[in-house]
């Protein structure tokens, strides 16, 4: 199922915390950069925090300009955002702010927690996602229930690593202040990975006042699609193609499969197919099929390694010739290491050319074993 656009939104000092630990929260930005959040609030369709902002925090989380809100219902819009909030358990205090001003209220919870909330009175619904907090569950309900097209998460860091951690971010708005907060105990933006989020990819930058924003864009986004079964029997398959390889100390060994929408497969390849010691995996297997083949813009293409952004032995990487095919559906399994280029970034090419990319880490150990020699 689709999911809304989720948008990534803090302000952190220069050491990385989102607050210190004294009694009053820490002011990180200024009125112009509040300005600029409450524009961002007005845009979005709903706005998101976890447990642990709505306790510490006491948020409203309202659009405040009555301009913006003006401009929102005679768009044909609600004066306010749906504010969502997140808890396992469940255990929030009726009273807080959150609850009793703006619009419509959502609480999304496990089921033991939605039995909780239920019976404090909160002012919201309540929707339970099961015995754990299923983050996909949660975007698909806000998609196709509320109609939530676009996502701001305001916090806090473990909302946010959660949400990179299972690649559901689509940007990050991150704002650094001027300010070292210097005491281990306060609350950092991003807890401990894993992250498959790969190598960011700035969009802007800011000056506002004394404050900075940077737009990031994650270059391996899985905000999209999410893997299937058949995913993983494809992706195996291009693994063991990439042990086929013959052996080379200036390029990796990679296998390529590229399968139709219906499942069948269409062609396959690998590194230096047929004796060509430039042939890259996913070139081999696209050369086998007709241009206009009118299957391939439905297709996927399985890739062991991440496909090439940059080459030197061929006019065209690997990323744009899959754009040219007119396939727009990626799935791999690692991302391509800076042995022989330097910051590659063939998802995020693909992404910008529109393909869905999925990345597979738990088949990465399969798909670097051929290419061990090359590797630290």
């Amino acid at each position: 199922m689709p999911h809304p656009y989720v948008l990534l939104s803090a302000a952190v000092s220069l050491d990385g915390f989102l607050d210190d630990t004294g009694p009053e929260r820490l002011l990180l930005s200024g009125p112009a950069d509040f300005d600029r959040v409450d524009e961002v609030r007005a845009s979005v369709d709903a706005i998101l925090i976890g447990a642990g902002t709505l306790r510490a925090d006491n948020p409203r989380l309202l659009v405040n300009s009555p301009e913006r809100r003006a401009a929102r219902v005679a768009a044909g819009r609600p004066e306010y955002p749906l504010k969502v909030a997140v808890s396992a358990s469940g255990d929030l205090d009726p009273a807080a702010n959150f609850w009793h001003t703006g619009g419509e209220k959502v609480l999304y919870t496990t089921s033991e927690g939605a039995e909780r909330a239920a019976r404090s009175g909160i002012g919201a619904d309540i929707v339970p996602l099961g015995p754990r907090l299923d983050w996909p569950r949660l975007l698909d309900h806000l998609h196709d229930v509320r109609g939530v097209r676009r996502l701001m998460v305001e916090g806090g860091g473990t909302i946010h690593t959660q949400l990179l951690r299972e690649q559901l971010a689509d940007e990050i708005q991150l704002v650094m202040s001027p300010l070292l907060v210097g005491d281990p105990e306060a609350p950092r933006l991003f807890g401990p990975g894993p992250y498959q989020a790969g190598r960011l990819r700035l969009r802007e930058t800011r000056q506002i006042e004394d404050v900075v924003l940077m737009r990031y864009e994650p270059t391996a986004p899985g905000t999209g699609p999410r893997a299937t079964p058949a995913d993983r029997h494809w992706l195996r398959l291009a693994c063991e193609l990439a042990a086929q390889c013959p052996p080379s100390r200036t390029a990796f060994s990679v296998g390529a499969v590229v399968v139709a929408a219906d499942g069948t497969e269409l062609a396959r390849g690998h590194s230096r197919e047929a004796g060509d010691p430039a042939v890259h995996a996913e070139e081999a297997a696209l050369a086998k099929l007709p241009p206009d083949d009118p299957r391939l813009p439905t297709a996927t293409v399985y890739s062991s390694l991440e496909p090439c952004a940059r080459r030197a032995s061929r006019p065209h990487p690997c990323a744009e010739l899959i754009l040219r095919a007119g396939v727009r559906r990626v799935v791999t399994a690692w991302r391509e290491p800076d042995t022989f280029v330097t910051e590659a970034d063939g998802s995020g090419v693909l992404a910008a050319g529109g393909a869905d990319v999925v990345v597979l880490p738990e088949y990465e150990t399969a798909a670097r074993e051929p290419n061990r020699h090359l590797l630290p």
